[in-house]
């Protein structure tokens, strides 16, 4: 099988699971508990934790292990508004459902975008209001790969303070970023980005499913969404998942230290893809920037085709790619990512994602536009 979905999930690195092995059976202790093999089990989980803090140049206090990038969005985005009852969110027209659908439960703003798949930021600036407390803007897009000017919007959003500090309002404006695709191909220091919050997902990562972190600054105030036993600090009640977090810690470990040489190796077989696309499918439309994306990114428009078609036929080749985020596949519904781009319902169920990853060769990538080749031209 080609792999080329790895937006969606990607496998779990082999040292990832060697680091987990011992948390499932040996040291299976709640980390909870005042015993000694207990301690060691928190010991391992502190340890991830600052391992975590290290990555992102944050304080081990600032991390939250969290089940998946999905529980990170809705604890940033409803623990916010919940927190400050009578304010507002606003939002790129760009965000993954996890932050769309817990943010259209409060009063809610959404962004326009530009025909690149960029957020406007004179728009986004005109919709932070005097009540808004929460700007959730995603670092790269799961569907098309666009890197938003995640600096840029915390500049804004700065001025903004200092306005409202003048004017005597006091309450408070977080930036909160979704970053889960871009841990294994973006720097995440948070000082340098300028956000007050950050989700990230170990299932992008080479890491377990259902593990990831959310990243909350030590100035933020946001109520919980899961209580109980007071866990990570009083914001995400249950007992720790400690094979989950030191695999989550690894494999951020891993993916942060080859970053840089596998984000060169993947924007080579970027351009080559592109170029392919350009000479051998000259109907086809690349979506979004081809400059501020995913290394490991290709998103295309195949006008008059059937993406639900290409993608069996592509399957029954032995390749695996998506029409879109894997969250929403079952959904109907043109992507509301190709809506924001000024694309019409056709040619959003004409388009195609391939998502590249560690084991992506230009083999892989030339067998992928050869049968789109085909499948084109005889609608085989």
């Amino acid at each position: 099988m080609i792999y080329l979905d790895n937006a969606a999930a990607t496998p779990m690195d082999e040292r990832v699971l060697a680091a987990m092995q011992p948390y499932f059976s040996e040291v299976f202790y709640n980390p909870s508990a005042t015993y000694l093999p207990a301690r060691q089990a928190r010991a391992a989980l502190d340890e991830a934790r600052a391992q975590v803090a290290h990555w992102l140049g944050a304080r081990s206090s600032e991390v939250l292990f969290v089940a998946g990038g999905t529980e990170g969005n809705n604890l940033a985005i409803s623990g916010v508004l919940k927190k400050f009852p009578n304010s507002s969110v606003t939002l790129s027209g760009l965000e993954h459902e996890s932050v769309l659908v817990p943010a259209e439960k409060f009063n809610c703003f959404v962004a326009l975008t530009t025909g690149k798949g960029r957020v406007d930021l004179d728009d986004l600036r005109a919709k932070i209001h005097d009540d808004t407390v929460l700007v959730s803007v995603m670092y790269a897009n799961n569907e098309i790969g666009t890197l938003q000017p995640l600096r840029q919007i915390a500049t804004i959003l700065e001025e903004i303070r200092t306005e409202r500090r003048e004017a005597g309002n006091d309450l408070p404006l977080y930036f909160h970023t979704d970053a889960c695709q871009a841990g294994n191909y973006l720097d995440l220091h948070v000082a340098r980005l300028g956000v007050d919050m950050m989700t990230l997902n170990g299932g992008k990562l080479y890491g377990p499913k259902q593990s990831g972190v959310l990243y909350v600054a030590s100035h933020v105030q946001l109520e919980p969404i899961i209580t109980g036993g007071g866990q990570e600090r009083g914001l995400r009640s249950g007992t720790e998942n400690v094979a989950a977090s030191i695999g989550f810690a690894e494999a951020l470990a891993i993916a942060q230290t080859m970053r840089v040489d596998e984000s060169k190796r993947l924007a080579e077989l970027q351009h080559d893809m592109f170029h392919m696309i350009k000479t051998r499918l000259p109907q086809a439309m690349v979506n979004g920037s081809t400059s501020a994306r995913l290394p490991n990114n290709v998103h295309l428009t195949l006008p008059g085709q059937d993406n639900e078609r290409l993608l069996i036929e592509l399957e029954q080749r032995g390749i695996l790619a998506a029409a879109g985020s894997a969250c929403s596949a079952s959904d109907e519904e043109p992507s509301h990512v190709l809506r924001a781009l000024g694309l019409d319902d056709d040619a959003a169920r004409s388009s195609l994602r391939a998502t590249m990853g560690r084991h992506t060769t230009k083999d892989d990538i030339e067998a992928f536009i050869t049968a789109l080749e085909t499948l084109t031209s005889t609608g085989a």
